[in-house]
């Protein structure tokens, strides 16, 4: 009764474990959805570093630019002086500002972004090599994860409904055969005991003893007949011949 109500407890346990087991997510699943969640993240990460670099080469252009113009302005007023124009030398002068005030403006915009650019670029390094390690422990969890599935359908097998293993079953069975072919030894010595009924060999010995046992009446009738008073005294050489006779009849 005991037995029998822990054995159904262990299948319920069991059973529960292995719902338990199923209702829980692929360790393989999750592992594989978030190497490829980090390697979406990288594309994108990647194209921002690519938007923003491009943003920057297109400021440098303009700083250069701004800078050429300012260049050109320089002369033109420097013209303009040359030829007594004051007033057309201090209008270029004055464009000539804007374009300095402009590369200006543009070359912090691009010290201000250059530091953003590197950020993000170790940023991108960083997540390169955690999606490297990422896939590296994907790899090495999803082996534990199979040979652990592995191992408990093996378990499985080899558990029986007692809860316990094919193999102690197997002992048990081992232990019997041994137990029976002792007992077969047994009998087989017994068997080769004279006394031991019904055999063959047993019954052949008592007819054996009976046969020994009438030769041992049939003597001993014999010397009561020689005592007999019947036959009347006998002398000396009477009793030593029927003692020799007796000695020759026993085989002495």
């Amino acid at each position: 009764m005991g037995d029998n109500l822990f054995d159904r407890f262990t299948r319920v346990a069991k059973s529960n474990l292995n719902n338990v087991l199923k209702n829980l997510e692929d360790p393989e699943k999750i592992m594989e959805q978030a190497v490829a969640d980090m390697q979406g993240d990288l594309v994108k990460v990647r194209q921002s570093y690519a938007e923003i670099t491009a943003t920057q080469r297109r400021l440098m252009k303009q700083k250069e630019q701004a800078e050429e113009l300012a260049e050109d302005w320089k002369k033109r007023a420097q013209l303009a002086l040359e030829k007594g124009n004051e007033e057309l030398a201090r209008e270029a002068l004055s464009r000539r500002q804007q374009q300095v005030d402009s590369a200006d403006s543009t070359q912090s915009q691009i010290s201000s972004q250059k530091e953003n650019i590197d950020n993000l670029y170790v940023s991108m390094q960083e997540l390169e090599s955690r999606i490297l390690e990422a896939k590296s422990k994907k790899d090495e969890m999803v082996a534990r994860a199979r040979t652990a599935q592995s191992t408990q359908k093996v378990n499985d097998m080899l558990t029986g409904v007692t809860g316990k293993t094919s193999m102690d079953a197997f002992s048990r069975m081992e232990e019997k055969v041994d137990m029976l072919e002792a007992a077969a030894e047994v009998s087989s010595e017994m068997g080769s005991t004279p006394l031991l009924k019904g055999s063959s060999r047993g019954v052949e010995d008592e007819f054996k003893l009976l046969e020994a046992g009438s030769a041992v009446d049939d003597e001993l009738e014999k010397m009561k007949n020689l005592l007999a008073p019947s036959s009347g005294p006998k002398g000396p050489k009477e009793v030593d011949d029927e003692l020799e006779q007796m000695k020759k009849d026993a085989g002495l």
